[in-house]
């Protein structure tokens, strides 16, 4: 069956699918029959909250928010959002209360969708009686003549409200209210590693021409097919990819209901057995480095083996099939995406033939532009471009062809929300959106060399990409995560190690782990620089105890460590400690 669209809207995806999945499965919590909903029980609790919305005063164009934990409920308050004509603000469930209220207020929300657990996150907004407050679990309307104080989760929890589903649906009403295809249906508030949020403004043809596009290129969605959701349905990578597409298909979407923890999700995975997951790099490589990798190094005769390329690959084979299993033994489809994913945790994947399946995107292009397949990856390289869109490299370096990555087709985003000077600034003359990264294309495979705003310039005017420095120091034994910014006269490599890993392999006590990590520190750059040119060699290495401030998406918060560099510098110090600014959670 074809899953392609011919009509670029939400609401389209939406009533086709219902047409020919009506009965089948569409989304449930695992472990919660009472959660579970078929596509014709879907799109009736999306009509009858659509209506009710109309009825209670949203005119077309409002903005309504949504904040909450991955949840069924959360997929029915956004299709009805855009079924009643207005536009769907998703906020991501780490933003702080500080930046919940920011967005609230920037985007201008007149009402908001939120889960009794991050109630609380939005008490200022829920203070005013102009706003119209929605509990996600039920779908209640909790009006205040009704409930006039909510100070907090339990008030919220208890409080009576209105059930919206209960409402009478009027289909002609919410036919009248559909936008077409180049209407703006959502504003996306992105979390970036420079520390400022920015409404991404997406239409109905950005999200969902991008979930039909990507139905089939890289992997063939079959209907039936399971998905298990462990990411934020805000973000756009799992709205996109992990919601739309699979209800586009008549797939079935299974959500854990909670915090995405191993004691959680291996039990889940064991359940519903999944064909398809999305994940950002960090959960496959922690598997990698706490289960695959001290398997191989802790038995001697196996890791003298592992040392020869034949029977390396032979190894990491059976230790896939093993993984397979842990994932349920029927997964077919592990999408990574959001940050790059390390080179030797990728060069494992690759020869044990474990179904991974690479994607590069942003928010502002709704968001794939660009992957690979389980049969189509090449360790180092993303993939080709999705289909309709255009990738080109400007500016490239003469000798690297290293240049930015710029797009252009209907992913690309209508601009930022409210601010009109940067999003002039994101779009070149002739119309291409500046994505911020450096790439390589080569026999039309897109390849990703770090950030613009990342890169340093050496102290000849040579260019510095700090993620490659990285990538060869996370591939050293017992280094967890690491960070290469700027130092005082040189570069500073800022290391998490694994110690009591370390002191597991090297038959010793946690203390003298530790004890030992500064001579380590110092092996370690001086054979990472080995490989590294003159002008790109670490100066310094320092030992990073905490685990570092990372986005939604599992991306180091680069500019708070910058900014601590720049002021140790200042007063004469060296080496780097925690960022001063702990309430950022961006």
């Amino acid at each position: 069956m074809k899953h392609e669209l011919d009509t670029f809207t939400i609401r389209h995806l939406l009533e086709r699918s219902v047409e020919r999945h009506a009965q089948r499965l569409a989304l449930t919590v695992i472990g919660n029959d009472e959660s579970s909903m078929t596509y014709a029980e879907l799109k009736r609790n999306v009509d009858a909250m659509a209506t009710y919305l109309i009825d209670s005063g949203v005119d077309s164009g409002d903005k309504i928010a949504i904040l909450g934990e991955s949840q069924p409920m959360w997929g029915v308050a956004y299709l009805a959002i855009v079924s009643a004509g207005a536009i769907a603000v998703p906020i991501l469930p780490d933003f702080s209360a500080r930046e919940v209220e920011t967005i609230l207020a920037h985007s201008g929300s007149k009402a908001i969708v939120v889960s009794t657990k991050l109630f609380e996150k939005m008490l200022p907004f829920s203070n005013d009686e102009s706003h119209q407050i929605m509990r996600m679990e039920d779908l209640f309307h909790i009006p205040k003549p009704i409930s006039p104080s909510l100070t907090t989760i339990r008030d919220f929890q208890h409080a009576p409200g209105r059930d919206m589903l209960r409402t009478k649906a009027d289909l002609k009403r919410i036919a009248e209210r559909s936008r077409p295809e180049d209407e703006l249906v959502s504003i996306i508030y992105t979390s970036g590693t420079t520390g400022s949020s920015k409404g991404v403004m997406l239409t109905n043809k950005n999200l969902a021409s991008n979930a039909s596009a990507s139905v089939s290129q890289f992997f063939k969605i079959k209907t039936g097919m399971r998905f298990l959701s462990i990411l934020p349905m805000s973000h756009s990578y799992e709205f996109t990819i992990g919601f739309l597409l699979p209800v586009m298909a008549g797939c079935e979407v299974h959500y854990l209901g909670r915090t995405p923890a191993a004691s959680v999700l291996l039990p889940a995975m064991k359940k519903v057995r999944p064909n398809v997951m999305l994940s950002v790099p960090l959960l496959i490589e922690k598997i990698y480095r706490s289960s695959v990798a001290p398997q191989i190094a802790n038995n001697p005769k196996l890791s003298k083996l592992y040392e020869k390329p034949v029977f390396r690959k032979f190894i990491n084979r059976m230790v896939g099939r093993k993984l397979k299993r842990t994932f349920g033994g029927h997964l077919k489809f592990f999408g990574v995406g959001g940050a790059a994913l390390d080179a030797d945790v990728e060069k494992f994947l690759k020869e044990a033939k474990f179904p991974y399946s690479i994607g590069y995107g942003l928010t502002e292009t709704s968001p794939l532009l660009a992957g690979s397949g389980p049969k189509q990856t090449k360790p180092g390289t993303i993939g080709y471009a999705v289909k309709g869109i255009q990738l080109r490299i400007d500016e490239p370096d003469p000798d690297t062809h290293v240049g930015e990555i710029v797009a252009k087709g209907p992913f690309v985003m209508q601009g930022y929300y409210g601010n009109e000077e940067l999003t002039a600034e994101v779009f070149t003359p002739d119309g291409w959106f500046k994505t911020g990264d450096l790439g390589i294309i080569e026999h039309n495979r897109l390849s990703i060399k770090g950030r613009r705003k990342t890169m340093i310039l050496g102290p000849s005017g040579e260019n510095i990409y700090p993620e490659l420095i990285e990538t060869l120091i996370n591939n050293h034994p017992y280094v967890q995560e690491s960070l290469v910014i700027p130092g005082d006269g040189g570069l500073a490599a800022m290391i998490k190690l694994d110690f009591e890993l370390m002191a597991e392999n090297l038959k010793m006590s946690v203390t003298d782990a530790k004890d030992s990590a500064a001579a380590y520190l110092s092996h370690l750059r001086d054979e990472v620089n080995k490989e590294l040119s003159t002008f790109s060699r670490i100066r310094e290495v320092s030992l990073q105890d905490e685990p570092f401030q990372r986005t939604p998406t599992m991306k180091i918060k680069r500019y708070l460590y910058n900014i601590k560099m720049s002021l140790t510098s200042q007063r004469g110090e060296k080496g780097t400690d925690e960022p001063t600014d702990k309430k950022d959670n961006q």
